[in-house]
This record gives C-alpha cells, sequence and structure tokens, in this order.
C-alpha cells in the first residue's frame, strides 16, 4: 500500500455536493464521470496527492442508493493506492481478509479497483485502486 489515493463520500444530488465541497476545498472539482459496473455518477477534487471523490447513484438498484436508504450522507469508503493489484488480492487473502469481488474491476478515474469485506477491516469499507 503507497498511500491514501482517495476518500470516497456518499451524496445524494451531486450538484449540490459539487457545490458545497468546491466552497469547503475552495477548488472546483476536476472530473465527473459515470461508472457503469457501479452504478454511480463520480466528481473528484485533486488534492494533490489524494483526492476526494463524491459518489451518488445513477439510479435506484445502485448499490449507493441502498447505502443511502440505510445510512445518511457521508464517508463511504477509504481508497489506498498499491502498485499491483492482483499481487495485493493474493496478499490480503493469505491474511485472511475478504474481498468483494474476485478479479480487480475497472472504477472511475481509470483505475482497476477492488473492495475488501468491511467485516474483516473493522467495518471500515476499503478499496485497493491501481492505474490501468
Amino acid at each position: 500500500m503507497n498511500r491514501i489515493d482517495h476518500i470516497g463520500i456518499a451524496v445524494t444530488d451531486i450538484n449540490k455536493s459539487n457545490d458545497l465541497f468546491a466552497k469547503i476545498l475552495d477548488n472546483d472539482n476536476f472530473k465527473i464521470e459515470i461508472v457503469d459496473s457501479e452504478g454511480v455518477i463520480t466528481s473528484s477534487f485533486d488534492l494533490g496527492d489524494s483526492k476526494i471523490e463524491l459518489i451518488a447513484p445513477l439510479d435506484s438498484k445502485s448499490p449507493i442508493k441502498k447505502y443511502l436508504n440505510t445510512r445518511k450522507e457521508g464517508i463511504h469508503h477509504i481508497a489506498l493506492y498499491v502498485l499491483d493489484i492482483e499481487t495485493e488480492m493474493v496478499r490480503l487473502r493469505k491474511e485472511g481478509i475478504r474481498l468483494l469481488n474476485d478479479v480487480p474491476k475497472k472504477g472511475a478515474d481509470n483505475k482497476l479497483i477492488c473492495f475488501l469485506h468491511p467485516k474483516d477491516t473493522n467495518g471500515v469499507l476499503i478499496e485497493i485502486c491501481q492505474k490501468l
């Protein structure tokens, strides 16, 4: 694990949240992206070595929509950058950490991603990600 890549924040309204975080961070978002594999639209704010990623549901079937229905808006996950996601996935399995997907999948920002099971990470949803 090299660094925190981004902190994902679940939001109900991407436009309203973009305006809010632009004020908070004194910085405009640099990218809005639809991630079909996750059923979300993301908006990213650059903070130098890391980012804030706002995540909103695309439709009522989105996992983020289900998340927002049971929890409120707020921190959804912490993403850690890795150089070799497949090697890290093997290592984590050997350490007894369950993964939420068997193979890396394409995520936002042109990255491969894999989520760790929050029951094995003290309730924190952790994503590992690698640049494609």
